[in-house]
């Protein structure tokens, strides 16, 4: 993690770096943290806050990265064409590369390879306070301390000459100076610093001074907002509380568009209310990702693979080879494999889509009838495809399957199982949100706030491998257990509460979208809640911990697509060698009857219930979720793809109580 310390060049402190190491400056203004790649994807990503021992930074947008890049030839792309195109289609951009983030390894502990490597970041927020005398100030009336080059954890702001609270200054006297924790958000992604001088003064000048002397002053340390702004210079006084609720609402200053990640506002402005926040809120940074498991390509991906690796590897020059004979062109692209087996035909036909790519209006017209579900349709397809033999491997997508004999004690609905011994899973960052999340996989783009100023020609994402678990129900099972479901009164308590949910939320979606286009149907709920169940028990003999199993629900009613109900249980590592093997151990007859019946009983009984078991949302409740709960169904954030929603025992199994008849797993002995 790279930073901009005041006074320096904001977004390449690398540059910065340099200079000071040619002056032999033991100082290390560059380097000031560090990051996994997931963290830096799910949680501190462009336009998030990142904790720092001693302050907090900001990842920049995309366009400050491109010095960094500049650093080495390139990287290797993550190949993912699917993804890509879903990517593509999203931005309505037609973006051209996955890139894995700027980093390379180090040999040694303290070893200089990869150090002018780093994503950029900038201080944020840069108003500190005073831990010796409570000054509240812009960053630059600190100083900066950071002497050592392999230890960024020691990076500080100090307010130098502290005259303490007592009021007796000393040169020797350097207290640590702490980010001011309040924040101005709205819900079309903007941020920006609060206006203590403005919020003292009620929105006026101070009279007695040009620049005043604020001071933040704590009753009770870290509880919410519980500070008071004081002005030393005029005497006024004004507590933080004032900004809470409804009516603290109407006092905040209205939203100035600022997108400090990208340095810039937006043009158009924001006619968006305005919300207080605190620096470590859960709700400050939802990133919106798109994510595929990378399966065999069919026709019509394989001819716009070929046709970007072709754009990518005649880069400006594609234009003089217009026309030009297939034996020509063949010369120019020996960096793409396999091109010797492609037809003449073939290849025009590629590089002519490669001189023409989608235009944004189009690509904008496809989003319009886009669906997340078209993502995972192929990954459905290829996983019941049924193929010669009991073992596939395809090499250009990693992808090796073993279909398992079902044991004659599994539960009947459970149609089929197919061990996932190795998979690679691809993960891109397009975009964020504040204050609510992306409805939850695709909401309105309006909303996304962007991560760079221009369209982007590539964007950041991950690649892991691993293993997993595929189990397809039967589909006849289902549709007869659907037709039950959707006739109950609890699937109507259900419909209601998402509806509340969607009303009540602070974006506003609900004037603009209809909730059903939200809902899921009801044998999501189904294998959603099973998933849960089955890794909660698998984490218990797999080797790995419940947090490192994830799930990939598929889950859609016959309509535009064929219908699919069946669940991926899978985990991955960033390692090149994957991961242990201990889910495939766990596909074998035996052991997986063992797994389910298990997963099954314990979701009978639950440590909360009879309240878990007979929970059902009511007026004004808007709950996702029914018979479920951290103690017998809910797992980590890293495990659920919907945030622990769309969630109930009495669709799996029968429980006590009002619901009984509509367990889908009705002989759970």
């Amino acid at each position: 993690m790279t930073s901009w310390i005041k006074g320096r060049r904001q977004l390449d402190p690398l540059a910065d770096g340099e200079e000071l190491q040619a002056a032999n400056a033991k100082k290390n203004f560059a380097k000031v943290g560090s990051g996994r790649p997931s963290s830096l994807l799910y949680t501190y990503g462009p336009g998030a806050i990142m904790d720092l021992p001693h302050f907090t930074v900001m990842p920049a947008g995309y366009d400050a990265w491109e010095p960094v890049w500049a650093r080495r030839d390139g990287s290797k792309p993550i190949h993912a064409p699917r993804l890509l195109d879903a990517v593509r289609v999203q931005l309505a951009t037609p973006v051209r590369e996955i890139r894995p983030f700027p980093h390379q390894p180090d040999v040694g502990l303290f070893s200089d390879d990869g150090r002018d490597l780093g994503v950029p970041a900038v201080v944020f927020p840069q108003w500190l306070r005073c831990t010796g005398c409570d000054r509240l100030a812009p960053l630059s009336h600190f100083g900066y301390r950071n002497t050592h080059p392999y230890r960024p954890d020691e990076a500080q702001f100090q307010h130098e000459g502290c005259p303490g609270r007592g009021g007796n200054a000393s040169k020797k006297r350097r207290p640590l100076a702490l980010p001011a924790r309040y924040l101005l958000a709205c819900t079309m992604g903007h941020l920006d610093e609060f206006p203590y001088d403005g919020w003292v003064h009620h929105g006026e000048r101070c009279a007695t001074s040009e620049i005043p002397h604020l001071k933040m002053m704590e009753s009770t340390m870290g509880r919410g907002a519980s500070a008071t702004i004081q002005c030393a210079s005029c005497g006024a006084k004004r507590g933080m509380n004032e900004a809470l609720g409804a009516a603290g609402r109407a006092k905040l200053p209205g939203c100035r568009a600022r997108h400090p990640h990208l340095n810039a506002f937006d043009a158009a402005g924001c006619s968006a209310g305005t919300h207080l926040m605190l620096i470590g809120a859960s709700n400050l940074w939802f990133p919106q990702l798109q994510s595929v498991i990378v399966m065999p390509m069919d026709p019509t991906e394989k001819a716009q693979d070929l046709a970007d690796k072709i754009r990518a590897a005649l880069g400006d020059d594609i234009g003089d080879f217009d026309g030009v004979r297939a034996s020509v062109l063949r010369r120019s692209l020996t960096e793409i494999e396999g091109l010797s087996s492609i037809a003449d035909g073939e290849l025009h036909a590629a590089y002519q889509a490669a001189l023409t790519p989608a235009s944004s209006e189009a690509l904008a017209e496809r989003r319009e009838g886009w669906h997340p579900n078209d993502l995972l349709a192929p990954e459905w397809k290829a996983l019941t495809l049924q193929v010669g033999g009991d073992h596939h491997e395809d090499e250009a997508s990693g992808l090796t399957v073993s279909l398992r004999p079902r044991d004659p004690d599994l539960p009947s609905p459970i149609a089929r199982i197919l061990a996932v011994e190795k998979l690679r899973q691809v993960n891109a960052l397009i975009g964020f949100t504040r204050i609510d999340e992306m409805d939850r996989v695709a909401d309105l783009p309006a909303r996304r706030a962007p991560l760079s100023l221009t369209p982007p020609t590539w964007v950041v994402g991950t690649e892991n491998r691993g293993e997993g678990i595929f189990l397809q129900l039967d589909e006849e099972a289902v549709q007869e257990w659907e037709q039950r479901v959707h006739n109950s009164a609890l699937w109507a308590a259900h419909v209601a509460a998402h509806k509340r949910n969607f009303e009540n939320r602070m974006s506003e979606t609900a004037s603009v979208t209809d909730h059903w286009t939200r809902l899921q149907p009801p044998r999501y709920w189904l294998l959603h809640t099973f998933a849960h169940v089955l890794l909660r028990e698998m984490a218990m003999t797999s080797g790995y911990g419940a947090a490192s199993i994830s799930e990939r629900i598929y889950a859609w009613e016959d309509g535009q697509r064929e219908p699919a109900a069946g669940v991926l249980l899978l985990t991955t590592s960033s390692d090149s060698d994957g991961t242990l093997g201990g889910l495939v151990r766990l596909s074998q007859p035996e052991r997986l009857n063992d797994t389910v019946r298990g997963a099954l009983r314990r979701a009978l009984r639950c440590s909360s219930d009879p309240i878990c078991a007979h929970r059902t949302p009511q007026q004004p409740e808007d709950f996702l979720h029914g018979a479920a709960c951290h103690c017998c169904t809910m797992a980590s954030e890293t495990s659920c793809e919907r945030a622990n929603r769309f969630l109930d025992r009495r669709f799996l199994v029968p429980l006590p109580g009002e619901f009984n008849d509509l367990g889908f797993f009705r002989d759970v002995p």
